[in-house]
């Protein structure tokens, strides 16, 4: 193929989603439109298609590029770091998108709608990610915070800073969130210590823990299930 072939494979996506639409177009032209030009020895659809085969397979489509690090990205040959970082806030944007999406209908009333509502977000992740739901009388849900994001273990959260958060919120109760990276839910230690020290702080405070849910790879557990908060 050569060069002029190459930018007119490039303008394919544009055209397509101008005459037929964005539905009509496929992951690899919706990467080629964001990534724009290609390299030398291939267009940018090829680009795209080589970006999409370093997606994680057990996550379907563009999902799989939410945990692929910056640094893997720009080994590709015509992916530099701006074509990296956009990528990644094109991730990021879609997943923020889908989660405010979901928030405006969400009730988390049940310990399952709670796994179900994080088990994608949380369970691919390869470190433990600390999620607090604040939620209104009737469990719905007014924002989630991450408190952590795999740099501290569970003995190293502060139940302080839990209810600041779930205060700013102005939250009714909480839910605790977390993912074990070995896909196990089971309990630790340290997550017992923690569920039983947000369970006496919030009936002081008068915003009480829900439930403590545990996500592993599409398995979960839950506190208020297993009649573990007090």
């Amino acid at each position: 193929m050569n060069q002029l072939e190459k930018v007119r494979q490039g303008d394919l996506p544009y055209e397509k989603f101008l005459r037929f639409g964005p539905e009509s177009l496929t992951e690899s032209e919706l990467l080629a439109i964001i990534l724009r030009t290609g390299t030398r020895d291939k267009s940018a659809m090829e680009l795209a298609q080589e970006v999409l085969a370093l997606a994680d397979p057990s996550r379907e489509g563009l999902l799989g590029l939410y945990d692929i690090p910056l640094e893997r990205l720009m080994k590709i040959n015509g992916i530099g770091q701006v074509k990296a970082v956009k990528l990644k806030c094109i991730t990021e944007l879609s997943q923020r998108i889908a989660s405010a999406t979901a928030r405006e209908r969400v009730s988390l009333q049940r310990p399952d709608t709670v796994a179900a509502y994080y088990m994608e977000r949380l369970r691919h992740r390869r470190t433990e990610c600390v999620v607090l739901a604040s939620v209104d009388a009737r469990s719905r849900l007014l924002c989630d915070s991450m408190m952590s994001d795999g740099s501290a273990t569970m003995s190293l959260i502060s139940p302080r800073e839990i209810f600041l958060e779930a205060l700013r919120c102005q939250a009714v109760s909480i839910i605790l969130v977390h993912n074990h990276p070995s896909g196990d839910p089971s309990p630790s230690k340290a997550d017992m210590e923690l569920t039983g020290q947000l369970a006496g702080m919030g009936q002081m405070l008068g915003i009480p823990l829900l439930d403590h849910v545990i996500i592993g790879d599409n398995r979960y557990m839950s506190f208020r299930e297993e009649k573990l908060i007090p």
